[in-house]
C-alpha cells in the first residue's frame, strides 16, 4: 500500500498561494507598489496596458537588490522585512509574508531588473510560471523595475473569470489611490495604454487628495486632528453637503497602511448622524497612528484587515474627533428650526416667580340649545368648511358617493405611490415608479437596437470636471450614450453636456451622469448582461418618476397603457413586482 500523503511540487504550491494573494491585476499592482515603498523609493511609476491583463510595470528609484537577493525574492516565504516571529507584532513595513513575488511568478511572465547604488551594473531575472528562464547583467539606473506580462497565462480558468477592462481598471485605480494617499511624500506617475492618467508630485496630504479627486475637492475637505496617549488621529472628512450614494471616498489608514474597518466606519456614521440625507454615505480620509505592538495586521492574506488591542477607546476618539471638527467648522446644525418659539422664555420674565394659570368656565354653555349662538366653542358647520377648504391638485379626482358606476374614473392615484385601476374581474394596483422604470428600460434598449433616438438640447449646458476613473468609464460607454440621444463633448478631464434624450428630465442631468460614472464600480457588472443593458437600467432608475410624485389622470392612464404594451410587464428591470391584482373572492375574504 502506497502512502497517501505527499508533498506538493513547488510550482503547484506556488499556484495555490497565488490563488490567495493574486486574485486579479490589481492584486499585482498592490504588491509591487508596496514593495517599492518598502524599498524607500521617492519616485514610483506604474504603467498598465489593457487593464493589467497584458502588462503591469512598476519602476522605482529605491535601494535595489543584489543579484542573490533578487533570486531569493522569488522564493516562497523569502522576505527582508522580518527575522523572527516577534517581528510580526512590530511591523512597520508593508510586504512581509514573502509570498507576493513567488505567487506572481507562478502565474505570469516576469522580467525583474534591480541595481543597488554600490553596483555599476544591474541584475536581470526572467521567470515564466515559476521557472527561471535566464539571468543576465544589464545596465539600469539605481532601483528596481518589475515587468509583469500575460497574467494567468497558465491558468486560463482564472483568466476567464476576470471582468471587463473598465471594472479591472477600477480595481487598479483603487489600489493605486490607497498607496498614493498613504504616502504623499512619494511622487507617483501612472499611465494606461500609453496615456498619462495621474502625475502626483510629492507634497502635503491635502494636495495629494486634490490631485486624485480633482481641483474642486479642496472646498469639500474639513481637517481633523487629535492626539491622545492611545492614538493620533489626522486627515480630512468631506463635508456632508458633498456626500454621495456610493462608498468610494472612504479611507482608513493605520500607520500608513490602508485598512478596512467596519467598526471604525460605524464611529464615523455616529459622528455624521443627522447631517446626511437618507441613502447617502460620509466621505473621509482618516489616518491613525498607534503603537505597532497594539495592533495585529497579520489576520488576512491581503493585509487590509486589522485588529486593535483597545478598539473601544479608539472608536470613541475617532467619533469625538470627527464630531468636534464638524462643529468647529460650523457644519453641524446649530439652529433647530422645528423648535416651537412660543415655548421660549424671554429675558425679562426669566427670574419672575411662576404663576398658577386661571381657568374660566361658562356655566350657561349648552351646545344642544337651539337658537343660542355662543363663542365658547366652534360651530359644527365650521368642521365641514375646513375640509372643503383643503387644497387639492387641480386635476385631483373627487368621486361623489351617488356617482353612477359607469361615470367613475378608470384610474386614480393612491398614496402618491400606486395607480389603482380595474379589469373585468379584478382590482389592479400598479407601483408607479417600477412601472415607469420598465417602460423607460425597454425604450432605451430599443434606441440602442435601432440606432435611432430623439434628443432635446439643454438651454444651459452642464459642465462637469472628471476624475481619471470617471473618464475611463465615460470612454467605455460613449458609443452607447450617443445612440440613446446624449450630445456630449469631452476635452481632457472635463465634460460638457449639450443635449439629453427626450425620455430624461433636464433637472436630472447631473444625477444621470453621476450614476453613469458609478457603472465602473465592480458590483455594477454583476447586475447586468451587457454594457447596453447596464446603461438602460441606470437611465431608467434615475429618470423614472419617484414615489410621492402627483400624476394627473391622463398621466396615470398613459403610464398604465405604456406598461401593458411592454414586452415584460410583470417585473421591473431590477426583478421587482410591478403590480398586483385582487379578484372579487380575495376582496370578499377581506370583509369576512
Amino acid at each position: 500500500m502506497t502512502n497517501k500523503i505527499q508533498l506538493l511540487p513547488d510550482h503547484v504550491a506556488n499556484q495555490i498561494a497565488a490563488g490567495e494573494v493574486i486574485q486579479r491585476p490589481a492584486s499585482v499592482v498592490k504588491e509591487l507598489l508596496e514593495n517599492a515603498i518598502d524599498a524607500q523609493a521617492t519616485h514610483i511609476q506604474l504603467h498598465i496596458k489593457e487593464a493589467g491583463k497584458t502588462l503591469i510595470q512598476v519602476i522605482d528609484n529605491g535601494t535595489g537588490m543584489l543579484t542573490t537577493d533578487l533570486r531569493l525574492a522569488f522564493e516562497r516565504h523569502a522576505t527582508s522585512k522580518i527575522r523572527k516571529a516577534e517581528d510580526l507584532f512590530q511591523l512597520s513595513s508593508k510586504g512581509f509574508r514573502g509570498e507576493a513575488l513567488a505567487s506572481i511568478a507562478a502565474i505570469a511572465h516576469v522580467d525583474a531588473i534591480s541595481r543597488t547604488a554600490e553596483d555599476e551594473l544591474a541584475s536581470q531575472l526572467i521567470i515564466e510560471g515559476s521557472k527561471v528562464m535566464r539571468q543576465n547583467v544589464v545596465t539600469s539606473p539605481v532601483g528596481t523595475t518589475f515587468t509583469i506580462k500575460n497574467l494567468f497565462f497558465n491558468i486560463p480558468a482564472r483568466r476567464n473569470f476576470l471582468k471587463s477592462n473598465t471594472v479591472e481598471l477600477r480595481h487598479i485605480f483603487d489600489e493605486f489611490h490607497r498607496v498614493a494617499l498613504a504616502h504623499p511624500e512619494v511622487e507617483f506617475k501612472m499611465t494606461h495604454n500609453g496615456d498619462e492618467v495621474f502625475h502626483l508630485p510629492k507634497g502635503p496630504l491635502q494636495k495629494r487628495i486634490v490631485g486624485i479627486l480633482g481641483a474642486k475637492a479642496a472646498e469639500k475637505l474639513v481637517p481633523i486632528k487629535e492626539e491622545t496617549s492611545i492614538v493620533k488621529v489626522g486627515g480630512f472628512i468631506i463635508k456632508p453637503a458633498f456626500a454621495k450614494k456610493t462608498r468610494g471616498q472612504q479611507y482608513f489608514f493605520v500607520n500608513n497602511r490602508f485598512v478596512k474597518s467596519p467598526y471604525l466606519h460605524h464611529a464615523l456614521l455616529g459622528a455624521f448622524e443627522g447631517l446626511l440625507q437618507a441613502d447617502y454615505h460620509p466621505g473621509y480620509f482618516i489616518y491613525l497612528e498607534v503603537d505597532p505592538q497594539a495592533i495585529d495586521i497579520n489576520i488576512h492574506p491581503t493585509k487590509t484587515e486589522v485588529k486593535f488591542e483597545d478598539e473601544q477607546s479608539i472608536y470613541a476618539v475617532v467619533k469625538s474627533t470627527v464630531k468636534h471638527a464638524l462643529g468647529m467648522f460650523q457644519i453641524a446644525p446649530v439652529l433647530d428650526f422645528d423648535r416651537d418659539t412660543s415655548l421660549d422664555v424671554s429675558y425679562d420674565t426669566h427670574k419672575q416667580p411662576a404663576k398658577m394659570p386661571s381657568i374660566e368656565v361658562d356655566a350657561s354653555f349648552n351646545p344642544f340649545r337651539e337658537g343660542k349662538k355662543t363663542t365658547a366653542a366652534p360651530q359644527w358647520e365650521s368642521l365641514y368648511s375646513a375640509v372643503e377648504a383643503t387644497s387639492l391638485p387641480d386635476d385631483a379626482v373627487q368621486v361623489p358617493l351617488n356617482m353612477p358606476a359607469q361615470a367613475a374614473p378608470k384610474v386614480f392615484q393612491l398614496m402618491q405611490k400606486f395607480i389603482v385601476s380595474s379589469t373585468r374581474s379584478a382590482l389592479l394596483i400598479v407601483h408607479q415608479q417600477r412601472a415607469h422604470q420598465r417602460v423607460l428600460y425597454e425604450r432605451f434598449l430599443e434606441c440602442t437596437a435601432t440606432q435611432q433616438s430623439s434628443s432635446q438640447q439643454l438651454l444651459f449646458h452642464l459642465q462637469m470636471e472628471l476624475t481619471p476613473e470617471q473618464k475611463a468609464v465615460y470612454d467605455t460607454y460613449e458609443p452607447i450614450l450617443k445612440t440613446m440621444g446624449f450630445d456630449v463633448t469631452v476635452t481632457d478631464l472635463a465634460v460638457e453636456v449639450k443635449g439629453i434624450p427626450v425620455l430624461c428630465e433636464q433637472t436630472e442631468v447631473r444625477s444621470i451622469f453621476e450614476a453613469i460614472f458609478e457603472l465602473g464600480a465592480p458590483e455594477a457588472e454583476h447586475a447586468s448582461f451587457s454594457p447596453s443593458d447596464r446603461m438602460a437600467k441606470t437611465l431608467a432608475r434615475v429618470s423614472s418618476i419617484k414615489s410621492g410624485t402627483v400624476l394627473s389622470i391622463q398621466e396615470q392612464q398613459a403610464l398604465v397603457d405604456d406598461l401593458f404594451s411592454c414586452k415584460e410587464s410583470t417585473l421591473s428591470p431590477f426583478n421587482q413586482q410591478i403590480f398586483i391584482t385582487l379578484n372579487q373572492q380575495e376582496l370578499d375574504l377581506k370583509f369576512n
